[in-house]
């Protein structure tokens, strides 16, 4: 359980005012709090989620923790143009205490302190910055700088401590009912825990035998309309040939799906391509088809990985099967050395375009067979030799010499969100 120290928030609750011209500062410094730029933003969620690993690889409670802590900016900032330097309460709004419900569903027992920390860390110099940037007498910025820091720090700790008794209540609230035991049920079986099949497909009312296929579905937005979940899970379970597949409430806005057997070769997932259509928030991350119940851990860790990877390459794409990304995940499990791979392999031809790059990955899965490249494409076969021509002209490396390194650096592009080609 973690303990927070609300006494510090009630020392402020003796409260001296300041100085009318602090005062006056201090209200400048929200203004401009509240209206951040987005390099700023960009500077703040980074290093928040930089400091927590295990939130970083989870898209849903990375999304969260970045809304709450915007949320709290907003908060601070919004309270101090209404009456500068007056003590803040804590933030009990939809976003923080969301957090805590994402936790307790994750079974995550330990709340990252550290990722809110550096959070105030990150706002704390930048509101220095805009003290100096107001300023330059040295008695208004010792004034203005002793009540902005003391103001943060017990908002901050303030709204931790609310975080804290929210979790309480979540956790109170989990382990009644059957959701907790179809929850508990399946941890130990991913854990590997002496579980007897019987009492296990007993309780979760699914065969352990068999072919399984196992999803991971989720949303970035746990305020929206989450029926998009449920539906996705049916159309998957409809794609594998399983009318009633396995959906367990993961968090507040994931769920983890098993359904018995698998989509035919050719078949894909028409439905759930459908589905998620019509519900562009939902994201899907699909693991390979595994038998018996090594087979139901397998195809579900996979399919973890995979949702770990489109987080990771801020991915704009619905759907992922492990199998389609299953080189992509291994190379980008450390960023910066996927950063480079690609550089040193690629070259100019990283930011050549889109249609350029396809052409070339194509022909590389194609075996470098040019005509079957060209049937594929529908392109003319002097059209592609004359678009490869032009890649070998940008590739550090000719093609012929390069070709494998160069399709895995392309696969790794076309997965990634933020790519400028």
């Amino acid at each position: 359980m973690v303990h927070f120290a609300p006494q510090i928030y009630a020392g402020l609750m003796v409260w001296h005012p300041p100085s009318q011209r602090v005062r006056d500062l201090i209200r400048q410094c929200a203004h401009i709090v509240l209206n951040p730029r987005q390099e700023w933003l960009d500077e703040f969620d980074a290093a928040v989620l930089a400091a927590s690993p295990t939130i970083a690889s989870d898209p849903e409670l990375a999304a969260a923790v970045v809304r709450s802590n915007h949320a709290n900016l907003f908060f601070w900032g919004t309270a101090n143009v209404r009456d500068p330097g007056a003590p803040v309460p804590p933030n009990t709004g939809p976003e923080p205490l969301s957090i805590a419900r994402e936790l307790v569903r994750r079974g995550v027992s330990e709340f990252p302190l550290d990722a809110y920390r550096v959070g105030e860390g990150v706002a704390w110099r930048r509101l220095m910055e805009i003290a100096f940037e107001l300023t330059s007498d040295p008695a208004e910025l010792h004034e203005l700088l002793d009540v902005c820091s003391q103001s943060i720090s017990a908002f901050v700790d303030a709204t931790l401590a609310g975080i804290a008794a929210q979790i309480e209540l979540e956790r109170d609230d989990l382990t009644r009912g059957t959701h907790a035991e179809r929850r508990e049920t399946v941890a130990l079986l991913l854990e590997g825990a002496p579980i007897p099949r019987q009492r296990a497909e007993a309780r979760l009312g699914h065969a352990l035998t068999g072919t399984h296929t196992a999803a991971v579905i989720w949303s970035e937005d746990p305020a929206g309309d989450l029926s998009g979940l449920d539906r996705a899970a049916e159309a998957f379970g409809q794609d594998c040939g399983d009318p009633r597949p396995l959906s367990v409430l993961a968090s507040t806005a994931t769920r983890w799906v098993w359904a018995a057997g698998s989509p035919g070769v050719q078949d894909g997932f028409p439905a759930l391509i459908r589905a998620a259509a019509e519900w562009d928030g939902v994201r899907i991350a699909v693991g390979p088809a595994a038998d018996g119940l090594d087979g139901f851990r397998r195809s579900h860790f996979d399919a973890i990985t995979t949702q770990q990877m489109m987080a990771r390459l801020h991915s704009t794409q619905q759907i992922a099967r492990f199998a389609d990304v299953e080189l992509v995940a291994l190379i980008t499990a450390e960023p910066d050395r996927a950063t480079d791979f690609i550089s040193h392999n690629l070259g100019a031809f990283e930011t050549a375009d889109t249609e350029l790059q396809e052409t070339v990955r194509v022909f590389v899965n194609e075996q470098c067979n040019a005509s079957r490249a060209a049937a594929r494409l529908y392109l003319h076969r002097n059209t592609l030799l004359r678009r490869l021509a032009r890649a070998d002209e940008l590739l550090p490396r000719p093609l012929a010499e390069n070709s494998i390194a160069v399709a895995v650096a392309l696969d790794v592009l076309r997965w990634h969100g933020n790519r400028t080609g």
